[in-house]
């Protein structure tokens, strides 16, 4: 029975998985987005996620300690400097695993897992623009527009000929 054991072991010694998974997570963290099986993928975010909530907190002691896991010095730096800006606000869920298949070699379900604020696709942005306007004097606005665009004397002679139109339609109604 498996009761509380949820390390995957992926068939290898622990020393081959200790150290894949440190490369594995260190190319996740330099390239925001791996392709892997979807087992590598599930054992790599159970790794990485505790090392990104680390890097919250930019102190001596949390860069060691990720150190310690990683034992890349550019990827321990990528992740305090860039990554934990992005995730600063998230409370965890950090990764995320796209499936994508099967591989061509071995039938094996393929995945892509990637760090969640680097995909653009997902992200919801928020714009400037996007708060609710009121619409009032919305006519008012159009006809201010249109009186600033056109030039001053095309508008004088429109109100001229108006007015001359204006003044021919009673001239008619009197006689």
């Amino acid at each position: 029975m498996r009761h509380r054991k949820k390390l995957n072991h992926l068939g290898r010694k622990s020393a081959h998985r200790k150290a894949m998974l440190s490369n594995m997570a260190s190319s996740l963290i330099l390239h925001k987005r791996i392709t892997t099986t979807v087992a590598k993928a599930k054992a790599l975010r159970s790794y990485v996620e505790p090392l990104i909530n680390r890097s919250k907190e930019d102190t001596t002691h949390q860069r060691r300690v990720v150190f310690s896991h990683l034992q890349n010095k550019y990827a321990v730096t990528e992740l305090f400097r860039e990554v934990s800006q992005k995730i600063a606000n998230r409370p965890g869920g950090y990764t995320r695993i796209l499936k994508t298949g099967t591989r061509l070699g071995d039938n094996a379900d393929m995945c892509i897992i990637e760090l969640v604020d680097y995909n653009t696709t997902y992200v919801k942005e928020t714009s400037k623009f996007a708060a609710k306007r009121t619409r009032r004097g919305g006519s008012k606005v159009k006809k201010s527009e249109t009186e600033a665009a056109a030039p001053k004397d095309t508008v004088a002679k429109e109100t001229k000929s108006e007015n001359q139109e204006s003044t021919d339609t009673t001239s008619e109604k009197v006689d």
